[in-house]
């Protein structure tokens, strides 16, 4: 955090620390994300004490609204609401070190810790996005797009059909696409919601996973710069401006390397870096929203039946959303399966404990992963010259780790002991 401040620091921009404290009075960027933390620090609190808290951010909230109308400011920037959701948490830290000791104390600082990691996991990963893009000047989107001739193209097959659903079909997957992190924390909620009656929490659950995958992938970022096909090779979000009123203006159009997308695949020809703005994150290889989903896919699956419900469908509707916004390729998307994968076993191995299959696993799916990543880079063009081939190895690359995660994660599930009957005895002559 310390050091991603400075950096920040460095080109300008408050980093993650200071954009956190500076929402305490000022709107917030992130509203829902805000609620959403609240509720994770509550799985430590009755059901009494929840109560009260939630009444507290709601009339903190309007308070702030009411001081703000007052004196004629107006939110342009951010959500008018979340501000007291951020003073709850931290005001259940300061009471947690002032009226509790021993273990409620040690239950408490645990809870509110979790909702500031949420939080602030957001905060860093808008640094390491404005990092990418201020100390990578040129992008492999060439390579990314050269190599998805394998896979047929998908972001330009899905993009074409999201462009015809119109401002409808755009509207609802940009809900989904933003409230990734809500969609998380309800399933987090779920995983955690003895946390209060049992006065401890579980060794492994879903925030842990996804911390983890926001802290290692934008190092990827960093060897492996990507921009996207909307901004490489389409007029960034003037396409969708056009289509929705919701969308950003903003445009880095005059950096493409033409107008192609989501309407004519790119050519194949040799690929090679291309410079671009120092705006654009580099955030495309792997894709984290692909990543997370997959993750939250895996811990509905011990839910019950409408929350494996809900995590496939917010598994499904956030890989058209990646393809359909032109955010990734679809070679983005096969590499953030395995990468998350490969996060969520080697997590979930320090609270079950490593063996030998699991650091197999692990060992396979960084394998498999750095595999894609040169492939991508070096052999883009074999790929594309060879669809046929180089397609159906890149899924099954993916599914071998697949099938791996599944064997592994089922060998190591305690197994169910069987019910049995009592024989019925004989009547007694």
């Amino acid at each position: 955090m310390a050091a991603l401040e400075i950096a920040a620091r460095h080109y300008g921009v408050p980093g993650p620390v200071t954009a956190q404290v500076r929402e305490v009075v000022h709107a917030p960027e992130s509203g829902f994300l805000l609620y959403a933390s609240m509720a994770l620090m509550m799985v430590v609190l009755p059901w009494r004490q929840r109560f009260v808290a939630i009444g507290a951010a709601v009339g903190i909230d309007l308070c702030f609204a009411l001081v703000r109308w007052a004196l004629g400011v107006r939110v342009t920037d951010g959500h008018p609401f979340g501000n007291g959701a951020l003073w709850v948490i931290l005001g259940c830290g300061v009471l947690a070190l002032t009226r509790r000791t021993g273990r409620d104390r040690a239950l408490l600082l645990k809870g509110v810790g979790l909702g500031l990691l949420l939080v602030t996991g957001r905060k860093t990963g808008d640094t390491w996005l404005l990092i990418t893009s201020k100390t990578r000047p040129t992008v492999l989107d060439p390579y990314v797009a050269t190599a998805d001739h394998a896979l047929g193209n998908p972001s330009w097959l899905v993009g074409r059909a999201l462009t015809a659903t119109g401002a409808v079909g755009f509207n609802f997957l940009d809900i989904v696409y933003g409230q990734l992190a809500v969609a998380a924390v309800v399933v987090a909620l779920y995983q955690l919601r003895n946390v209060a009656v049992e006065r401890r929490f579980p060794g492994h659950h879903l925030v842990r996973t996804f911390l983890a995958i926001g802290l290692v992938g934008p190092v990827v970022y960093m060897i492996f710069p990507v921009v996207g096909p909307i901004f490489a090779y389409g007029t960034g979000a003037e396409h969708w401006a056009s289509v929705s009123l919701w969308a950003d203006t903003g445009s880095s159009g005059h950096w493409a390397v033409a107008d192609l997308w989501p309407h004519t695949p790119p050519p194949i020809a040799a690929p090679h870096p291309i410079p671009f703005d120092g705006i654009t994150p580099r955030n495309c290889m792997p894709s984290l929203h692909t990543a997370w989903a997959t993750t939250i896919f895996i811990h509905s699956r011990r839910g019950p039946r409408p929350l494996r419900y809900a995590g496939t469908f917010w598994l499904v509707a956030t890989l058209c959303a990646t393809l359909g916004f032109g955010y990734h390729y679809g070679a983005d998307l096969v590499a953030g399966v395995v990468f998350a994968l490969t996060v969520e076993a080697a997590v979930r191995a320090f609270d079950r404990g490593w063996d030998r299959s699991v650091a197999r696993l692990v060992a396979h799916g960084t394998a498999v992963f750095t595999a894609l990543l040169l492939s991508y880079r070096f052999l883009p063009l074999e790929m594309a010259r060879h669809p046929v081939i180089a397609g159906p190895l890149l899924l099954l690359a993916m599914i071998s780790v697949i099938y791996g995660y599944l064997r592994t994660t089922a060998l190591r599930e305690p197994a169910a002991a069987p019910v049995t009957r009592p024989e019925p005895q004989p009547e007694p002559a």
